[in-house]
């Protein structure tokens, strides 16, 4: 095949670390000759980078690969990722998968492709995630369209909360090399990034496997001040974060950093303790409570996002009625509201008092409604501050939208072409935008 007429298209369904993923594996094709074209296309190649969180996640990975096949049927499709990597007898029997590649040996993609060529009955390239031990070096040297960059830091958890398929889809905790980390930070700041945002399966582990080890790197913390260090650097910003890692030391260490951003996604699931027992998650809404007043203490307007689950198994009204009145006592910025899906594996999906969806449904609206009152009354907080904000693509002929460091979402008309700088504005809060501030230049 002329290298000219190679091709391939992705589709890459989950979270952000899958985005990151499926970057790093394009340069991957890009290094050999491919031209990466959009995935409604005709290519050579589809590349289904799923998603397994929930069964919405795994309907979706299906419909993907099935919709690949139907655009070229003499491609080959390659479906990697979490779904193929916890359920691959599953994915074994779509007969439009040519190639299954789970969350590891990523990166040698290419030779998996090769050696499906020459012997098309060899398809399966899925390997135990859970004794891996090492981070897979994938890695970015640009990012295609945005303003800050994802820096994936680390891979796995060892959490295994009792309704999570992600330790077994991405298996233990490892964390990427700090030059690897440094250098990657180095690349994208150096072609105009002025963000990056750190981001892994469960960040605040970061370094843990390497503790009292000879290449001790430190913590996410020790990492964070590094990176400070890095010129032309203007921000970092922090993906979801286990909230027990944030102690009144580590908040004190951020605060002397120029570079950080306020804006901390704690996981919560839920706000009621019964329920938080039965998740298996590691802390009380009192012990939370404590953590948001520390952050408070140290960056008053800082963001504080969660997720929040709603009907997880035995869920009853009164607990249900404790998470929503948590969220109103913490004062959320926003809540990611998800439903409990029932993941075969995990020990939720044992559990007697499995609710039943019309349930969820009520819950999830109800949750969502309360996620936007709060995100109103934060918006307000912020009225008449000046703020820096680093200004993103055009929304229409004359505006800009960008984000403070809080992360809040501003709207400013200009004629000027702003988008990837930073600039400081004065914000207010107008209640005919429902989820952004206004910008004026000062």
């Amino acid at each position: 095949m002329n290298n000219a007429q190679k091709k391939v298209g992705f589709m890459t369904l989950g979270c952000k670390v899958n985005t990151y993923d499926s970057e790093a594996l394009m340069e991957i094709f890009e290094a050999d000759g491919y031209t990466i074209v959009d995935f409604t296309e005709l290519a050579d190649v589809y590349v289904i980078n799923t998603c397994t969180v929930t069964h919405l996640g795994d309907q979706k990975s299906r419909k993907m690969i099935r919709k690949a096949k139907r655009i070229n049927p003499d491609a080959i499709i390659c479906a990697v990722g979490c779904y193929v990597q916890v359920a691959p007898d599953e994915v074994e029997k779509i007969t439009e998968v040519d190639l299954m590649i789970g969350t590891k040996n990523r990166a040698d993609i290419l030779s998996y492709i090769e050696a499906h060529r020459k012997d098309a009955s060899r398809r399966d390239f899925v390997s135990n995630i859970m004794d891996e031990e090492i981070f897979e070096p994938l890695m970015i040297s640009e990012v295609k369209g945005k303003t800050r960059a994802f820096i994936k830091i680390q891979e796995g958890c060892n959490q295994f909360c009792s309704y999570c398929i992600v330790p077994f889809a991405r298996g233990p905790v490892r964390s990427r090399d700090q030059q690897q980390i440094i250098d990657e930070v180095n690349r994208v700041v150096s072609i105009g990034y002025q963000e990056v945002i750190l981001s892994g399966i469960h960040i605040a582990s970061y370094g843990v496997d390497q503790a009292g080890a000879a290449a001790d790197q430190g913590d996410l913390i020790d990492l964070i001040e590094v990176l400070d260090q890095i010129p032309g650097l203007k921000r970092i910003r922090l993906g979801s974060m286990e909230p027990k890692f944030i102690t009144p030391e580590r908040l004190k260490r951020l605060a002397a950093l120029e570079s950080f951003c306020p804006h901390f996604h704690l996981s919560l699931q839920s706000g009621s303790d019964t329920v938080l027992k039965r998740m298996g998650r590691r802390y009380t809404t009192t012990e939370y409570l404590e953590i948001v007043s520390q952050i408070r203490a140290v960056f008053p307007l800082a963001a504080i996002t969660t997720d929040v689950m709603v009907g997880f198994p035995g869920e009853t009204e009164q607990e249900f009625s404790e998470t929503i009145d948590f969220a109103n006592a913490v004062g959320f910025y926003q809540i990611h509201v998800f439903k409990y899906s029932r993941r075969s594996g995990t020990k939720a999906a044992t559990f007697a008092d499995q609710i039943d969806e019309t349930i969820k449904n009520f819950r999830s609206h109800r949750l969502s409604e309360v996620s936007k009152e709060l995100e109103q009354a934060f918006l307000k907080k912020n009225d008449g501050l000046v703020a820096e904000v680093l200004f993103e693509a055009t929304q229409d002929t004359t505006g800009y939208e960008g984000h403070t460091k809080n992360y809040l979402p501003v709207r400013l008309k200009t004629d000027e072409k702003i988008n990837g700088r930073i600039l400081k504005v004065r914000v207010s809060y107008n209640s005919r935008y429902t989820n952004k501030l206004i910008g004026d230049s000062i």
